[in-house]
């Protein structure tokens, strides 16, 4: 039987007939379905190797069709501060259905690196939550074609520091108001940050706290979420 070996998160676990799963893996090359026989086990060698929250080493063996053989998983790294709280706990299921749900559709090498950064920056206490979703919700929207533009409004104007804007889903994007905006100059400034930086950058950059709860609603309503 061929084999290969790759890095992998566990997206899914079906169980299957009364000992194997069927489990869902994002890998580095893309989404894949594989049999783990026998898991539920006792004694199984790979009960260990496909937690959730975590990113293991796994080989894949050929099965029938689309659905390949696991034959080994070793933990390479569990996320396990994510379980210590009950909001990041909840965000990171939430981010891997997302995740799972998307690659059905659009199966891209990028989302394995996507979800592991997400888990990595959960994993991480002291950086705050609503940084970590508002991090996640812009690529993964960029991801399946809507990437936020930072750079004009939805008139086709340049974006202005001095300027109040509102974000219109309509149009997907950032419209100018005379009054009562919601995003200001320096929302902008820390939007264009996170969306350019990656997490373990932005856990150097201070000052953000006070614009972080706008900046997740403006990047919750542009991944089109239903929350």
């Amino acid at each position: 039987m061929k084999t290969y070996r790759t890095r992998a998160i566990v997206l899914r676990r079906t169980n299957y007939g009364e000992a194997d799963r069927v489990v869902q893996l994002l890998t580095v090359e893309g989404r894949r379905s594989v049999m783990a026989r026998g898991v539920r086990k006792e004694k199984s060698k790979l009960a260990g190797g496909i937690e959730l929250f975590a990113v293991s080493d796994v080989v894949i063996g050929e099965g029938k069709g689309d659905l390949g053989v696991l034959t080994s998983a070793k933990l390479v790294h569990f996320y396990r501060h994510i379980l210590e709280e009950y909001d990041r706990l909840q965000f990171g299921y939430q981010a891997v259905q997302l995740v799972a749900r998307a690659s059905e559709t659009v199966d891209e090498p990028e989302w394995f690196d996507l979800l592991q950064e997400t888990l990595a920056g959960l994993d991480v206490l002291s950086l705050p939550l609503p940084l970590v979703r508002t991090w996640f919700y812009i690529r993964y929207a960029g991801l399946l074609g809507h990437e936020m533009n930072l750079e004009i409004d939805t008139d086709g104007a340049p974006l202005s520091a001095e300027t109040e804007y509102r974000y219109d889903s309509a149009e997907r994007g950032l419209r100018r108001v005379e009054v009562n905006g919601t995003i200001t100059g320096e929302h902008i400034k820390v939007l264009r940050l996170i969306a350019r930086r990656p997490l373990q950058v932005l856990a150097q950059v201070g000052g953000m706290g006070a614009y972080l709860g706008e900046c997740l609603r403006v990047a919750e309503e542009h991944a089109s979420l239903d929350m």
